[in-house]
């Protein structure tokens, strides 16, 4: 009966680093990463597959190179390895709860993480456990947003679901624009087009040749992520056609 509620099998969910640090300025909120680990424990528990990318914006962003005097490709192998102390303490927030957890790394770091091998993660996945992927693709100059919709399309999830800290994808940055409208349902085409920033542009167009659904919502609201993947109307859907129905 319960596992009738999720509307996807295999799901692929993208954590921001600022996600996880709540209202601090800096690192991951104790009481926020327990939260996310009981919701992501609620929706395991409704039989669904369950595949996170985590990024490392709480901790350090390869954007910051310039600033820094860093050279870029440098800074991003730092931002990577700041989406691996995000991985490790999520998957102890998860066993914590009870779910078996796999961290699996685009870097090589033996100790603390398995090798990316995508028949492996699958593997993981069928056995109902949750696999969590950090340091990014592995390469310098792409972003954790491409990451998630790379390991989504590998390993044949349903759809990608970005937690973010806004509603959804909006015409304006709600922040700075009063009236900036939310979209409920847009397509892969507009987003390019209209050049909005809910995604970087090889994320969404790598979306868009594999035909991955994305859901853009908030993680905030206590509760969202099971209505994400249960078919409520919430966040904003992102396909071919910018229908509904997915």
């Amino acid at each position: 009966m319960a596992a009738a509620l999720a509307k996807y099998k295999r799901i692929l969910l993208k954590l921001s680093g600022e996600a996880l640090q709540g209202g601090d300025s800096f690192g991951i909120s104790h009481d926020v990463i327990s939260s996310i680990a009981a919701e992501i424990k609620e929706i395991h528990d409704l039989g669904v597959e369950i595949a996170i990318v985590t990024g490392g914006g709480n901790f350090f962003r390869g954007g910051k190179a310039g600033e820094l005097g860093i050279d870029r490709a440098s800074a991003d192998y730092m931002g990577m390895l700041a989406t691996m102390i995000n991985g490790i303490a999520l998957q102890n927030a998860l066993e914590k709860k009870g779910v078996h957890c796999r961290l699996i790394s685009a870097l090589a770091v033996k100790e603390i993480a398995e090798p990316f091998i995508p028949r492996r993660a699958i593997r993981h996945l069928e056995k109902g456990r949750v696999v969590i992927f950090a340091a990014g693709t592995g390469n310098p100059f792409f972003t954790t947003d491409t990451a998630a919709a790379l390991r989504a399309i590998e390993i044949k999830a349903d759809i990608l679901l970005k937690a973010t800290k806004v509603e959804g994808v909006f015409s304006a940055d709600p922040k700075k624009v009063s009236n900036a409208t939310q979209f409920r349902h847009i397509s892969y085409s507009e987003v390019l087009a209209k050049e909005l920033k809910v995604m970087d542009s090889t994320a969404i167009s790598l979306s868009k040749d594999n035909g991955l659904c994305i859901k853009i919502f908030n993680i905030t609201g206590r509760g969202n992520i099971k209505k994400a993947i249960t078919g409520c109307d919430i966040g904003t859907l992102i396909n071919l056609k910018g229908e509904g129905d997915d």
